[in-house]
């Protein structure tokens, strides 16, 4: 599954808890933050975080706290939670798992290759098997592709989802694609000039070889013509007559008739 059909999906299954946050306000928010966390595959937040009532709510001395949480969700990660873990709601254990898949996204944007020992220090898993079944189940989700390098004990990132944009983060993304931008232009510029002198030089070799093949022929029809022109000449004055096998003087001529008699 792609990122963007990833994305999709994930959409379509938060659809219902958008349509729900229009009538539910102040501390209700709560239990629809709790219920959206634990909920499988859905894996973006910020529709929701952007909705009226659930900024309005957000407001609230009892909602501040899950508001975090849903934040935290949306653009933080696993460690984010835990140093602050006092201020904030205790996870159940779907919530956590889909908190580490989120954890290990944002770091391979560092690196696609991690060490185990990094992932299990950062998520606080204490053993490789457990470590292994988090992110088959990352891989399950279609959370990230690759795959598990046992023997180097490292994780291989071929693509993962798009995660929601930090506060401030937009500017940075549209300075990196326009930047991005800029660059592939450059590149097609390069292309096009390198096609165009690959096709100037065909050009050119096809031109040379056309004039080498006429510069053969003429010389061929030279040499042919050069060849008759002797015979003609040779014959004119009498030094030679032809015979099937080839040209004689005249006194080989006669020598090879009295033979033959």
């Amino acid at each position: 599954m792609s990122e963007a059909i990833l994305h999709s999906s994930t959409h379509q299954r938060l659809e219902p808890f958008l349509i729900l946050s229009k009538s539910v306000k102040g501390p209700a928010n709560i239990k629809l933050i709790q219920d959206v966390l634990a909920a499988p595959s859905i894996y973006v937040f910020a529709e929701l975080l952007e909705c009226p009532n659930m900024m309005e709510a957000s407001a609230l001395p009892e909602v501040i706290p899950y508001y975090t949480l849903l934040k935290i969700f949306s653009y933080g990660t696993y460690r984010d939670y835990v140093e602050h873990a006092t201020e904030l709601p205790p996870l159940n254990e779907q919530q956590t798992t889909k908190l580490k898949h989120l954890s290990i996204v944002s770091m391979s944007e560092e690196s696609r290759t991690i060490s185990y020992d990094k992932l299990m220090s950062y998520l606080d898993v204490t053993d490789v098997r457990k470590l292994e079944d988090l992110i088959i189940g990352a891989f399950y989700e279609d959370v990230m592709k690759g795959k598990m390098d046992q023997k180097r004990k490292q994780l291989e990132v071929e693509y993962t989802m798009g995660r929601d944009l930090r506060p401030g983060q937009r500017s940075s993304v549209i300075s990196i694609l326009h930047e991005w931008s800029q660059n592939t232009d450059t590149i097609l510029a390069s292309l096009d000039q390198k096609l165009q002198s690959i096709h100037e030089t065909a050009a050119e070799e096809k031109r040379q070889r056309e004039q080498y093949d006429r510069e053969i022929e003429r010389l061929k029809k030279e040499i042919k013509s050069s060849g008759a022109m002797d015979v003609e000449e040779d014959g004119a004055r009498g030094k030679g007559r032809r015979t099937n096998t080839g040209l004689y003087d005249d006194e080989s001529y006669r020598a090879a008739r009295t033979r033959k008699r």
